[in-house]
């Protein structure tokens, strides 16, 4: 069948291994120093990996390949998972690494001078919001991943203030936004639009999702897109 697929450009590849990280199945390898297609039937085509080369050696093309098989990927993983102990092995997601966050400590604030929640609406998150709401009208949306708001502590005030919230984690709910952010976006009165995403590679697809979604609606709006650190950092405004 014709899909699209992934395309790995060799001469652009510098081995980094970061698009193999980024594959949430496991269709990427990094082998004799080069990024390798391990297999058509692993690649979904939705394209994580694209955001993460330095290079650009990453496409998507359109070509006869295999179907992409789910249950192939879901057997590969467990494999993979199992030869390294029962941990995740090397390059499936870079983002579920444990580490320690050493802060300073600070006093604990007085209960008078405690911040109210900005939150403007309910519910938040993506798979449960409507498509249509009174609330959306006029408003400036907020597509931001759901660990942004306890890695930045001041999400409240700085992001989510004025702003209808939405909130998602690609990786958990297993699902691709695009078709109902484009809804959401094309069917209100949407004014700007801001994505909040965690540094790490899976939250690659959300920010993917709403930039698509844009497009889709065939509007034009104000749109930015801020990354957060793991340590509670605003690498890119």
């Amino acid at each position: 069948m014709i899909r699209k697929i992934v395309n790995i450009d060799e001469e652009k590849c510098n081995g980094c291994g970061q698009c193999a990280a980024a594959c949430h199945e496991g269709a990427i390898g990094i082998i004799n120093g080069k990024a390798r297609l391990i297999k058509d039937d692993y690649c979904d085509g939705f394209g994580d990996c694209l955001p993460e080369c330095p290079t650009g050696a990453l496409t998507i093309t359109e070509r006869e390949a295999a179907d992409y098989d789910r249950e192939a990927v879901e057997v590969r993983m467990k494999q993979k998972i199992a030869a390294h102990g029962g941990s995740p092995a090397p390059h499936v997601c870079p983002g579920s690494m444990a580490k320690t966050i050493r802060r300073e400590a600070v006093p604990a604030a007085d209960p008078a001078e405690r911040r109210e929640s900005c939150l403007a609406q309910w519910p938040v998150q993506i798979k449960l919001v409507p498509t249509k709401a009174p609330f959306y009208q006029g408003g400036k949306l907020l597509v931001a991943a759901d660990c942004t708001a306890y890695a930045y502590a001041a999400f409240h005030e700085d992001f989510m203030r004025g702003r209808v919230t939405i909130i998602g984690c690609p990786k958990l709910d297993d699902v691709d936004y695009t078709e109902k952010l484009t809804e959401i976006i094309r069917d209100n009165d949407i004014r700007s639009l801001t994505i909040v995403r965690m540094e790490v590679p899976c939250c690659g697809g959300l920010e993917r999702a709403a930039k698509t979604a844009l497009q889709n609606s065939g509007k034009f709006i104000p749109w930015r897109v801020v990354t957060v650190s793991a340590e509670g950092k605003l690498l890119d405004d």
